[in-house]
């Protein structure tokens, strides 16, 4: 019964064993998350709110990661090649482990992606400038659709832009000029963009609720 029971958790271990490329593509995701905090939930703007050269190297670094977060969604995948190998897994294995598994990752990357712009959305909001939101969601999801290409077809890395400029410009400039690049951008950017406005109203929703149930109303004031 023991040896049973050992040789069943080395199963296990072996099915959810660390994928380091899983796991670095969700360290990856997380990175703009927390820059958007410093950014725009947080004080990085200096006094009086101010943005000053920090905040401003902190912002690009921000655009350079966002494309990360929602990468995450081609992991798909290799889920895909993980339930085709050989020999095959069982089926049980591969809807009660591997699928959550994957499904975990996926939806924490990809909501740190949403929790981003929510966050530079709550910021447009703070400075007055609400009519921001809709164009620059469009626009950050557009960015991240083309550097999801570059990350998955030409593999290039968001650092790439400091270590090989050259390289990734011209790159950037002769794929972009033909019709199957822009293509899986264009699908790729459908998908983004309706999966974000989703992810959305459920953030929201669930914001809201919350808010009602353990922020008390203000009393009216007594005249």
């Amino acid at each position: 019964m023991a040896a049973r029971m050992v040789a069943f958790c080395r199963y296990i271990w072996e099915v959810l064993h660390p994928d380091f490329g899983l796991g670095w593509n969700l360290f990856l995701a997380l990175i703009p998350l927390g820059l958007s905090l410093l950014l725009f939930r947080g004080k990085a703007r200096g006094q009086g709110g101010r943005r000053g050269t920090l905040w401003w190297l902190t912002a690009i670094a921000f655009l350079l990661f966002l494309p990360n977060a929602a990468y995450v969604l081609t992991d798909v995948i290799h889920l895909i090649t993980e339930i085709r190998r050989e020999p095959p897994l069982p089926l049980w294995t591969i809807v009660l482990i591997l699928i959550p598994q994957y499904a975990l990752f996926i939806l924490a990357g990809f909501q740190a992606h949403v929790l981003s712009l929510l966050n530079l959305g709550h910021y447009l909001q703070k400075q007055r400038r609400p009519s921001w939101v809709l164009p620059m969601e469009s626009g950050l999801n557009l960015l991240c659709a083309m550097g999801i290409y570059l990350g998955r077809f030409r593999r290039f890395n968001s650092w790439d832009i400091a270590t090989q400029p050259e390289e990734l410009l011209y790159t950037t400039l002769n794929d972009f000029t033909s019709r199957f690049p822009l293509a899986v951008v264009t699908v790729t950017f459908v998908v983004i963009t309706g999966l974000y406005y989703l992810f959305k109203g459920v953030d929201l929703a669930v914001l809201e609720a919350w808010q009602r149930r353990h922020i008390k109303p203000e009393p009216p004031a007594k005249n």
